[in-house]
C-alpha cells in the first residue's frame, strides 16, 4: 500500500502506486454524492435508497470521510464514512469502473487503520445486501439483520461486525 503521504484535506493520508486514500473535503460533495446516485449496485429494486441522495458539505465536515483518488487524474474512485459514536460505517462506494481493482480493500483497511486509531475495537456494518459478500470477505462477521423499514428501506440488510482491535 506504500508509504503515508500528506494529501488535500483533513487526516493522514494514504497511497499506493495509483491511489491514494485521503481526508475528503466539502469541495467533494458533489463527486460523492454523483458517485453514490451513479452506483450500479443501487440499481433495480434497490434504486429507491438512493435516488435524491446526497453527500453535503455538512456531512464531509462532521464526519471522517475518506477518498480514495487516482494519483494521476485526481478522480474520486471510492469512499467511506465512519462514525465514532456509536462505531458505524456509514458509507462504502467504489465507483463502477473501479469495481474489481481493490479499490474496496484499499478502504477497507484504512478503514480499520482509522477505526483503530480512534481506539475503536470494532466498526458494526449495516451492508447494502449485494454486498454482504465482500464485508465478509474482509473479516467482517455477521451479528444479525436489520429489518426493513418502509417507506425508507424496503429489504432486510445483514448486519455484520468488523473488529479493528
Amino acid at each position: 500500500m506504500g508509504s503515508g503521504r500528506e494529501g488535500r484535506g483533513r487526516g493522514r493520508a494514504r497511497q499506493r502506486a495509483d491511489v491514494m486514500v485521503r481526508r475528503a473535503a466539502a469541495g467533494d460533495a458533489r463527486r460523492l454524492t454523483r458517485l453514490v446516485r451513479t452506483s450500479g449496485a443501487y440499481e433495480g429494486p434497490y434504486a429507491s435508497m438512493v435516488e435524491g441522495y446526497r453527500v453535503g458539505p455538512d456531512y464531509i465536515e462532521t464526519h471522517r470521510v475518506f477518498v480514495a483518488e487516482s494519483i494521476a487524474t485526481g478522480r474520486i474512485l471510492g469512499f467511506y464514512a465512519l462514525l465514532l459514536d456509536p462505531p458505524e460505517l456509514d458509507l462504502m462506494f467504489v465507483a463502477d469502473s473501479a469495481q474489481g481493482l481493490g479499490i474496496g480493500r484499499l478502504l477497507a483497511t484504512h478503514l480499520r487503520e482509522e477505526a483503530r486509531s480512534a481506539g475503536l475495537t470494532g466498526v458494526r456494518i449495516v451492508s447494502h445486501p449485494p454486498a454482504e459478500g465482500f464485508y465478509r470477505s474482509i473479516g467482517a462477521e455477521p451479528v444479525g439483520t436489520v429489518r426493513a423499514d418502509p417507506p425508507a428501506v424496503l429489504w432486510d440488510r445483514p448486519e455484520l461486525l468488523l473488529r479493528v482491535g
